[in-house]
């Protein structure tokens, strides 16, 4: 873990991570919570963002509930193309997490795109330009778990701060019915908010409604799932947990349900995700596991093979962070 991050610190990023409040003076809520002054707590945070370990604060929205389609895609590169193709990659709106990783496909991303784009088409347009060898896109199937977040004070995952829902579709059909209010909300509340005591009014004043209002909304789309949280997101290697591993494991038919609830019970575990299998590509159940080190990954994935009995998976570690930001919607 970090050594200039102190104690006060880290229960700040805790706390920031969880749920930040949706009130008029935020900041001096957490210090109360804290036992800091508003003043202090303002501080300490424009110094985690100043050092990029706060990458954000704002809404994290179900794509799917706000009518988007998205998938994962996997590609695969020359060594000698990668980056250029990655480059490219990553200056699509829609793609928000771009990663190398080690394996058959090296290169790995997320796209969403609004409802009346095709997502296939989408898809095989950037493999066209960018050259890609070959690809698959790898939907999601079913969510187990959805969720970044870091104990702080452990160095560990925390996991079980993260949603747990159930089967969804791809196609759209899940898609709340936005007001246009709500979808003016939505593209306030997306963006990182302002390191102030009041960094709700200027978004309000914006939207012609008073705060209550927009906290109104705001709190009508937790409650319908259409915003997962509003928090704050760090930048994990910052933070001290510079391994990551993207885990995929080879689950047979029967056992998919029972295999993905044992694993979305590990703190350690961020995601878990169901997703289609190909020929070449048998691997069906997808974890994410962060870590201070490549050892604790290893630790970890034991524990999940002891718990499954699964022998037949693979660690892809990220080697090169290209794009981690979130969709931006209705722009």
């Amino acid at each position: 873990m970090p050594s200039d991050i102190g104690l006060k610190d880290r229960e700040l990023l805790n706390v920031i991570q969880s749920a930040f409040p949706l009130v008029e003076t935020p900041f001096r809520h957490i210090g109360e919570e804290l036992g800091l002054d508003e003043s202090d707590v303002l501080e300490r945070i424009q110094r985690l963002k100043d050092s990029n370990i706060v990458r954000q604060i704002s809404a994290i929205y179900d794509t799917r509930k706000l009518g988007y389609k998205s998938s994962l895609v996997a590609m695969r590169f020359n060594p000698d193309r990668l980056d250029a193709s990655a480059h490219i990659i990553s200056e699509h709106p829609g793609v928000s997490h771009n990663y190398a990783r080690d394996g058959h496909y090296n290169l790995w991303f997320t796209l969403a795109v609004p409802p009346d784009d095709s997502l296939e088409d989408t898809t095989a347009e950037m493999a066209r330009a960018t050259d890609a060898e070959t690809y698959r896109m790898m939907p999601t199937i079913r969510f187990f778990k959805i969720g970044v977040n870091f104990d702080m004070v452990k160095g560990e995952g925390a996991g079980d701060q993260a949603v747990r829902p159930a089967i969804q579709n791809n196609n759209g059909k899940n898609a709340a019915a936005l007001t246009e209010a709500e979808k003016h909300a939505v593209r306030e509340l997306q963006e990182d908010i302002s390191i102030e005591p009041t960094p709700f009014k200027a978004m309000a004043e914006r939207l012609d409604m008073t705060q209550d209002e927009l906290f109104a909304i705001a709190n009508n789309m937790i409650e319908s799932g259409v915003m997962r949280r509003f928090s704050a997101v760090l930048h994990h290697r910052r933070a001290g947990f510079r391994s990551n591993a993207m885990v995929v494991w080879k689950v047979p038919a029967e056992r998919s349900e029972e295999v993905g609830a044992i694993m979305a019970q590990s703190r350690s575990v961020s995601h878990c995700y169901e997703r289609p299998t190909y020929p070449e590509w048998p691997y069906s159940h997808f974890t994410m596991v962060h870590a201070t080190t490549p050892e604790e990954c290893e630790k970890i994935v034991d524990k999940l093979r002891i718990a499954t009995g699964l022998d037949e998976f693979m660690m892809l570690y990220s080697t090169r962070e290209y794009k981690k930001t979130r969709v931006r919607y209705f722009v």
